[in-house]
């Protein structure tokens, strides 16, 4: 069965988190026209249309977000041929664009959204190039119209593999980022001289300069994957050399130097269970990175890179409280701040009139690993509760 039409719908009776200026609103009601939340708060007069949801005893919030995934990219991650997240390519490849390989019917969307998961950046993966291509916001309704956003940001590697890819040492790294960048800055400046065969050689396609043009002007961001922490430091240095609008990701070691990125006002994409280091450039791993990076003012944003399991960043949320990350703050980086990061924010992050509908209904507090999804609605459209895993659970379940 598929999602039912946009309609008009009251959910009454429950605790709103509306991560909005009511805040948190005991016993309120939401009202959904056509998709948008008309209305938020207490004694809210409802038409007689409307089909009721009753939400005592039960905590509302708005759709969680995934900051990073391969949600539509992947399918069995062993199987090549399901998988379109990376470019085995040894060319800068810019200009890869995941929108134009997203399966929208993907088993993993329904997996996902069942739990509470209404919204995720798809980024493609570090293949054979420095950068990796273009990603894409997306929600998980109705497979029609997947794409909230494409082409929202630019990843790139740093650290470890940014050294790999470029012939062993970090500087290396750094010296052909900045080198693809300044190309692409020039190629902007003069294209009518590079048209006429009148310009020195790039040393990218003229696809991956048009692609980087947005990312020098300032107008596209800029995610660089990073870990340790001269290498966020070596990031942040870069962004303002080039004046370019920098997103951390990893991050493994951002505690260490949290003032800085605070000070550069770079938001980060961090996985909050990352603890122990699974090479040397995260040596100074901590569970407690994401609560210390919040602490110094940095704005955090939650990711783990997945796609069977993106749905798992609420319990990773639930880890950051349970290691000094204020509940709030943790919610924030689901809701609010993903929704600010990714430029949606007028649309979607809280229970506001005005905001598409992607709200969840709770059986209890939605960072607890053992509370679950009751209701679940992705622009105004109430999403079925069955995924392939449910479905496979009931036919075997005797």
């Amino acid at each position: 069965t598929g999602p039912l039409s946009a309609e008009t719908i009251a959910i009454t009776g429950g605790k709103l988190e509306t991560m909005g200026p009511a805040g948190t609103v005991p016993n309120g009601t939401v009202l959904i026209v056509d998709g948008r939340i008309s209305a938020v708060g207490v004694g809210i007069p409802i038409p007689g249309e409307a089909r009721r949801i009753d939400a005592h005893g039960r905590v509302v919030t708005p759709g969680l977000f995934n900051s990073l995934t391969r949600l539509g990219l992947v399918e069995v991650s062993a199987v090549e041929g399901t998988a379109d997240s990376e470019v085995k390519s040894d060319r800068i490849t810019a200009a890869f664009d995941v929108a134009e390989a997203l399966n929208p019917r993907s088993t993993l969307i329904a997996v996902n959204r069942i739990d509470g998961l209404t919204r995720a950046v798809v980024a493609p993966s570090a293949g054979n190039s420095l950068i990796a291509g273009q990603g894409a916001v997306i929600h998980l309704g109705a497979p029609a119209d997947l794409l909230v956003r494409e082409r929202v940001a630019m990843f790139a590697f740093l650290g470890e593999r940014g050294a790999e890819l470029t012939g062993g040492a970090r500087s290396a790294a750094i010296l052909r980022l900045r080198e693809v960048l300044q190309d692409a800055a020039d190629f902007a400046a003069n294209r009518k001289a590079f048209e006429a065969g009148d310009r020195r050689e790039y040393s990218l396609s003229r696809l991956d300069l048009e692609a980087l043009v947005p990312v020098v002007r300032g107008e596209l961001p800029l995610v660089v994957t990073a870990d340790r922490a001269s290498d966020i430091v070596a990031a942040l240095r870069l962004a303002k050399e080039l004046k370019l609008r920098l997103i951390l990701a990893g991050v493994a070691e951002g505690w260490m130097v949290a003032g800085e990125i605070a000070a550069a006002d770079v938001p980060v994409l961090v996985e909050p269970l990352d603890n122990l280091p699974s090479s040397f450039e995260q040596l100074g791993a901590t569970i407690a990175n994401a609560a210390r990076l919040r602490t110094a003012g940095v704005r955090v944003a939650f990711m783990n890179g997945d796609a069977h399991n993106a749905r798992n960043v609420r319990q990773s949320a639930g880890n950051a409280v349970a290691n000094g990350m204020t509940w709030h703050d943790a919610l924030a980086a689901l809701t609010t701040v993903p929704a600010s990061i990714w430029g949606i924010a007028e649309r979607y992050g809280s229970l506001e009139p005005g905001k598409d509908a992607d709200l969840v209904i709770w059986d209890g507090d939605p960072l607890e690993v053992t509370t679950y999804a009751d209701v679940v609605l992705i622009r105004g459209v109430e999403i079925p509760m069955e995924s392939r895993q449910t479905l496979l659970r009931d036919r075997y379940r005797n």
